[in-house]
């Protein structure tokens, strides 16, 4: 151990050495990140203002909205501050922050989902029943529920993660702080609380899968039952806006932590990555507000309200 030399900060990897093409890549995720940022901040803005949107439903969607809002600010400004400035280093102490701040809304953001599909399901398959199961008080406990348990999970894979020092290189290979790639840099040969805890959190995330599968197989089967083809219809264009946000989430969530990850990172890995942090919070938004009519018509209201002269 005495020849080891031991990490007190980490390197971020950039996407180019051109100038120029730092220069773009910095406007291009300014750009994504602002639409993110306004896209999910009008939701929150048009629930909170609108009563017609004060149902359970609505209460998660702004809680969605909020976690992605975090979510991008996480790791995005960073990478601009990278490109514009040429300091990719991060230090230890910012790098344990954004390890945690990720792991803590991508949890989070999973429960929500899970949640959501659970509320459409009490909606469709149990309309008698929906008022006592999806009361204020049952809204609060979930939503508190999903925090709570997004804050634990965060706190064990951070504490897990960096409990070993780092003495194989500084070199992260990716624009943020991901776990896979500090475990490869770890001094230890195999880190077993972070495997231990890898393990625990894939089951988990297996369950939230099967739950939210499991939820829409009796969604589809009871809309498939409705004698009405308009009944049918209004249901599955008010689940489908959940459906393809929870299919985007997971998707990009499974590719980017299933694929290897290489000693010798490529532009692959960095796109990957990309749209595994950058698209969800940038999509979620455009997906509810076109697919929604409520939405639609709230933010319609809205819009002439704040801007009567232009109607």
């Amino acid at each position: 151990m005495a020849n080891q030399t031991f990490i007190t900060n980490f390197l971020l990897m950039s996407f180019s050495d051109v100038w120029e093409m730092q220069i773009l890549h910095a406007v291009l995720f300014l750009v994504i990140y602002l639409a993110a940022l306004m896209g999910n901040l009008l939701i929150i803005l048009v629930i909170t203002m609108d009563q017609h949107l004060q149902t359970p439903m609505y209460f998660f969607l702004r809680h969605l909205s909020f976690i992605d809002m975090c979510y991008i600010s996480v790791t995005v400004p960073k990478s601009i501050l990278i490109s514009l400035t040429h300091r990719n280093s991060i230090s230890i102490p910012e790098c344990v922050i954004q390890i945690y701040c990720i792991v803590m809304f991508v949890c989070v953001e999973l429960a929500v989902l899970t949640v959501m599909s659970y509320d459409r399901y009490v909606a469709i398959c149990q309309p008698l029943h929906y008022e006592t199961l999806m009361s204020k008080e049952a809204c609060m406990q979930m939503a508190v529920g999903s925090w709570v348990s997004g804050n634990l999970a965060s706190i064990t894979h951070t504490a897990s993660t960096f409990s070993e020092p780092f003495c194989k290189g500084n070199e992260l290979g990716q624009f943020f702080c991901e776990i896979p790639h500090l475990l490869k840099l770890s001094c230890s040969q195999s880190n077993t609380a972070e495997l231990g805890t890898i393990i625990v959190f894939s089951i988990l995330c297996l369950g939230c899968f099967l739950f939210i599968i499991t939820s829409y197989v009796y969604i589809f089967s009871t809309v498939l039952k409705m004698p009405s083809t308009e009944g049918r219809s209004k249901v599955f264009f008010t689940c489908l806006p959940h459906l393809i946000v929870t299919t985007v989430f997971l998707t990009t969530a499974f590719v980017a932590h299933l694929k290897p990850t290489s000693d010798t990172p490529s532009v692959l890995d960095l796109l990957v990555s990309v749209f595994y942090v950058v698209v969800p919070p940038t999509l979620n938004p455009a997906i509810y507000s076109l697919r929604n009519k409520d939405m639609k018509a709230a933010l319609t209201k809205l819009v002439r309200q704040e801007f009567p002269c232009f109607w």
